[in-house]
């Protein structure tokens, strides 16, 4: 008997579970994963970097709970403190793209 392939795409995925882009329910989606990725991001930044979340939160002037609450998307990071503690705490540089 010959298996059948039930793989689909990422696209197909999220089309079928959360509906075409434009619609609220993927817009939704999309909006989550881009905090999520953020969040996730700056953990990674920070551990490269060999920094605690307390580390961190001192040098960029802002507290543990705060960096957590960030890496864990459980707060939203306004863009001038995802800023600061990029280019203050991390040393980093924070670039971003707009497309249309």
């Amino acid at each position: 008997m010959k298996a059948k392939n039930n793989l689909m795409s990422l696209e197909e995925f999220k089309e079928k579970h959360y509906g075409k882009i434009g619609t609220k329910k993927r817009d939704e989606l999309e909006a989550g994963y881009e905090d999520f990725k953020v969040g996730a991001m700056l953990h990674i930044a920070r551990l490269e970097k060999g920094l605690t979340q307390q580390e961190l939160a001192d040098k960029a002037g802002t507290t543990k709970s705060y960096i957590s609450k960030i890496e864990n998307n459980v707060k939203e990071v306004r863009l001038s403190t995802l800023q600061k503690i990029v280019e203050v705490g991390l040393g980093g540089n924070l670039e971003l793209s707009i497309k249309i």
